[in-house]
């Protein structure tokens, strides 16, 4: 693929796939929590907690983009803080990882959700009984139970992060080496004269990456189905 692709299309794939790996693991964490609390907790505030999960979904990711350049830009207090702390993550490398993570946060999290749903609580409530801790139960029995659907979630937020555009190029721009993943550096070929052979190439290599995680979901959602007793996968 490096003698296919020419120097500046290897670098946006190169920033995308790290991009994109970040988003992933650094999210995960949180995304496990939220399900976790939205699957078996029930306050007031669920619905809006719901909400504000969801939200990046049916959003324009322009807006979102907006809202954390708002936030997180050198003129924002929060901004202007990270800064000096040299922790700054607007127009870097960093801030297209979070704008991807945020974007794929809707999906990582209805993953989990939905496998964590599919958890009988009386296996969890029988460790219990037998004397084991919350988070030994959690760690012996709920989390092995739900693996395939965080390993679901994760390969859907990994995907989505891949294909990230419109909330990365407003919050992080199109520098090339820099913020320019494989998105923004389609949308830079497909403006200059000749550039519809790299803006092609990079296509390619979007839909092999897409298509590589959509199979390897649908693997693992099988495996959810088959694991609480749903038809044969």
């Amino acid at each position: 693929m490096m003698d296919w692709l020419g120097p500046e299309e290897w670098q946006a794939v190169a920033l995308s796939l790290r991009v994109a790996i970040v988003a992933t693991v650094a999210s995960l964490p949180l995304g496990i929590a939220v399900a976790w609390v939205l699957a078996r907790k029930r306050f007031p505030g669920h619905a809006l907690l719901n909400g504000l999960v969801h939200l990046p979904l049916v959003l324009p990711p322009v807006v979102t983009g907006y809202l954390l350049l708002i936030a997180f830009g050198p003129q924002a207090p929060l901004g202007a803080a990270l800064e000096a702390m040299r922790l700054g993550v607007a127009f870097r490398w960093t801030g297209a990882a979070l704008a991807a993570a945020i974007m794929a946060f809707p999906l990582m999290v209805r993953a989990i959700r939905l496998s964590l749903e599919a958890v009988d609580p009386g296996l969890e409530e029988a460790a219990a009984s037998l004397g084991a801790s919350r988070l030994r139960v959690f760690g012996t029995i709920t989390l092995p139970l739900m693996a395939p659907g965080i390993l679901t979630g994760a390969v859907l937020a990994f995907a989505k992060a891949m294909g990230e555009f419109g909330a990365t190029i407003t919050f992080v721009s199109n520098i090339p080496g820099q913020t320019r993943t494989v998105p923004s550096a389609i949308y830079a070929f497909l403006q200059m004269p000749g550039g519809e052979a790299s803006a092609w190439r990079l296509v390619i290599v979007s839909i092999v990456i897409a298509m590589g995680a959509l199979l390897a979901s649908e693997l693992l959602a099988r495996r959810v189905l088959a694991r609480i007793g749903g038809r044969d996968a």
